[in-house]
């Protein structure tokens, strides 16, 4: 027997309409917020994600499925932003858009090794926008983060918010770090000696206890920043507090991709263990220029959909409030039940039947089990009589319907 790859999840229909319940409410609020949705390939060049996110990152050194043909090296996208950045360039969207904000979903790709909250192939709900440097969009986009959460159910949450500054600001601060954890070098973790060596900013973001000390006790400060970059944080900050958006400044808060710059924000949840992230973006001002495109700048952020559902309090269930279930007794009332059955749907009345050739307790019972609004039984005295037998489960009361009227009686109950 076959079974599921480690790190791959089946998602039944019962959750399967806890996913679609997400999805149409961040649908609805990137929609007030005046972004547009973007479809992206799940494939691209991994030379992409080498240019994007770093050789350095952890992703592309150990977490990417690569898929070679020939000369060519393609990847499952690990993240969102990247394939976002080169469709702009492609497309050439400057030209005809400018500015311009985008909202996607879909499954993101990383070989790693499979735990609570972290799987190998799992899905983001993400926004991009790109062309302002306007420190009112950073605001914007946390503070759209707060409002798809608080319309998701979620509570509980902390939103951590940080500035890197520019490029030579990042540069003044990485220099900071590795003159401060020379000395400590021997108690860093494994991976965090290499990280001191090729890109020493992501010993921040480790998780391992003995390099989380060893940072905790350099006492950071926005010291590295220039002038420029510690007016647009305040400013940043000063929307935030307008918009009353609950946040904390933390200035370890780094991300662990190489492309960000200025404002970094991660929100956590309690609920989710050590993996407590939920969603985490920033600004990333210089990507579009490095992988060819025109200086534009730009920031984003995502969600990672099964965490999410991972620390909602509100549990969707199958309902099937409106559907409406035909039981045919005999083989002249399957026939005309058939026909009826396609009359409900070409009319946007959501309607099924049994296929399985129950007897009626067993129909009624798959029937209650649907959770069915109404069901419909035609038999041999109803064929006679041209009417159908019309049962509320609801209420439990039942009535004859004349067929011609059948269909604006739904209707109507429904409207």
């Amino acid at each position: 027997m076959f079974k599921k790859i480690a790190g791959t999840k089946d998602i039944l229909p019962l959750e399967a309409t806890q996913w679609q319940s997400l999805e149409d409410a961040a649908r609805k609020i990137f929609e007030l917020y005046n972004y547009r949705q973007i479809r992206l390939p799940a494939i691209e060049e991994a030379a992409l994600f080498d240019r994007s996110l770093g050789d350095s990152t952890e992703i592309v050194q150990k977490q990417m499925f690569l898929i070679k043909h020939g000369a060519d090296v393609f990847a499952l996208r690990p993240e969102g932003t990247a394939g976002v950045v080169r469709a702009y360039i492609e497309n050439q969207l400057d030209k005809t858009e400018g500015f311009i904000k985008f909202y996607y979903t879909g499954p993101m790709f990383r070989l790693e090794r499979p735990q609570k909250g972290r799987l190998r192939q799992f899905s983001h709900i993400g926004c991009e926008a790109i062309g302002s440097a306007d420190p009112a969009i950073d605001a914007e986009l946390i503070s759209l983060a707060d409002c798809l959460l608080t319309e998701f159910g979620i509570s509980g949450y902390k939103i951590k918010i940080n500035t890197l500054g520019c490029a030579k600001d990042k540069k003044a601060l990485a220099d900071f770090l590795r003159k401060s954890l020379s000395k400590e070098l021997g108690k860093l973790c494994a991976d965090c000696k290499i990280r001191y060596k090729k890109n020493v900013l992501r010993v921040l973001d480790c998780k391992e206890e003995a390099s989380r000390r060893l940072v905790r006790a350099i006492k950071l400060d926005q010291g590295h920043l220039c002038a420029d970059c510690r007016d647009n944080f305040l400013e940043v900050r000063r929307y935030l507090d307008n918009l009353k958006v609950g946040y904390e400044f933390d200035p370890l808060l780094v991300r662990g991709l190489d492309y960000y710059t200025r404002t970094v924000f991660e929100i956590s949840h309690p609920g989710l263990g050590a993996q407590d992230a939920v969603g985490a973006g920033g600004r990333y001002d210089n990507l579009l220029k490095e992988l060819g495109g025109p200086d534009q700048p730009a920031c984003g952020f995502a969600f990672g959909v099964e965490r999410l559902l991972l620390v909602a309090s509100q549990k969707s269930e199958v309902t099937n409030k409106d559907l409406v279930f035909l039981i045919a007794l005999g083989d002249k009332a399957k026939q005309e039940s058939v026909k009826l059955l396609d009359a409900l749907r070409k009319n946007n009345i959501s309607a099924d039947t049994d296929y399985e050739n129950k007897s009626l307790k067993g129909a009624m019972r798959r029937a209650n089990d649907l959770k069915a609004k109404f069901v419909l039984i035609i038999g041999d005295d109803e064929l006679n009589k041209n009417v159908v037998t019309l049962k509320d489960m609801q209420s439990g009361s039942q009535e004859e319907v004349k067929m011609d009227g059948l269909l604006g009686r739904l209707i109507n109950n429904d409207t």
